[in-house]
């Protein structure tokens, strides 16, 4: 097969999709790998170590002419704008409340294949996880420096991947909190791992918050959007300057008053509660982010240039289901709702 990783242009964002290493792999097995020039020079990899690994170097046209293309974050107005239509994309989707780019995608008769909706088994996510566990302890990190070091008492909402390792960096630190999660599931599960968790009713949200100095907002519901726990009445009780950090803005977020922000402007203030809301924060740490992601996506990218994008799909579950977009049809019933577009589920037919 003919795959590709192009260079990320979201704003901030360093990582790179696919390690040399993970080249080489791809490489001897016989494939032929594109490098969009430039694509690894935010975590320091020249061309030359892409090419030293079987890659061919490319420009941007051509990469995004690959069969499959291989990146990190959701497709910008530069990447549709150069990018031919018809293109198979394995990247985080975040389509949820992006109705726009849902109509895009389905307008050119692209395929969407959603890092963040690959699940292995029950509340596993590959892709996401390392991600995740990165942009918790960065939440944790992020807040101590907005609070100047005093946090007395920190909420966590959400007992997953993001919620379970900010929680780690607060016990660690001996630093008080209180973990709350949707589902009895996941609650069990963090209680497994020795974490105490209680479901999330909104007069325990309500309470905990208003207890709080630093709110962590890290719930996660594939293909869907982040629901709303912290309405705006609420967080206009809060006491002023408390954080939120809310890792859970690629989907929306936790606050009603939750807005996307970036790397180099992180904050902004509403009734007095200061919000920190970078939808790509692992992009601060570009090295750590590239390795974690290359070596999760690895096995997920062998699979489908080794049999062909509908054969790879066919064979492996979690990546079948992690198809939100097919050939322009949106499969995925929640997005194609948003998007208002009609929902038709991806059939073994499609796939023969």
């Amino acid at each position: 097969m003919r795959l590709a990783v192009v260079r990320e242009v979201k704003p901030g964002e360093r990582r790179v999709a696919l390690l040399p290493a993970a080249v080489r792999e791809l490489a001897a097995a016989g494939h032929e790998v594109l490098v969009q020039q430039d694509a690894g020079t935010g975590v320091g990899i020249t061309d030359r170590d892409y090419e030293r690994a079987g890659a061919a170097i490319v420009n941007a046209y051509d990469a995004w002419s690959a069969d499959l293309v291989v990146k990190v974050k959701e497709l910008q107005d530069v990447d549709f704008r150069i990018a031919p239509p018809g293109r198979t994309i394995f990247a985080f989707q975040h389509l949820p409340r992006e109705p726009h780019r849902t109509r895009a995608l389905a307008g050119r008769g692209d395929t969407a294949i959603a890092f963040e909706s690959l699940q292995t088994h029950e509340g596993y996510f590959p892709l996401l996880a390392p991600m995740s566990a990165i942009a918790g302890r960065m939440a944790i990190d992020v807040a101590s420096k907005l609070r100047k070091g005093t946090m007395e008492h920190v909420l966590v909402l959400g007992a997953g991947h993001a919620g379970l390792s900010a929680a780690r960096v607060l016990s660690r630190n001996r630093i008080p909190y209180k973990l709350l999660t949707r589902s009895e599931g996941t609650r069990d599960a963090a209680r497994e791992q020795g974490f105490m968790a209680d479901l999330a009713t909104p007069e325990l949200i309500a309470e905990l918050a208003c207890a709080s100095d630093v709110i962590v907002g890290a719930i996660f519901v594939p293909g869907a959007p982040t629901p709303k726990l912290l309405p705006r009445a609420l967080v206009k009780k809060l006491t002023k300057d408390t954080v939120i950090v809310d890792i859970s803005i690629d989907a929306g977020g936790v606050a009603e008053t939750s807005r996307p922000t970036s790397l180099d402007k992180p904050t902004f203030v509403e009734h007095g509660v200061i919000h920190y809301c970078v939808p790509n924060m692992p992009a601060a740490l570009p090295a750590e982010g590239s390795e974690a992601i290359s070596v999760a996506a690895l096995p997920w990218v062998r699979q489908l240039a080794s049999r062909g994008v509908a054969d790879g799909l066919r064979e492996s579950t979690p990546l079948r289901n992690a198809v939100l977009v097919w050939k322009g049809r949106v499969v995925h019933e929640g997005i194609a709702a948003e998007a208002g577009l009609p929902y038709t589920p991806l059939s073994d037919e499609d796939l023969a």
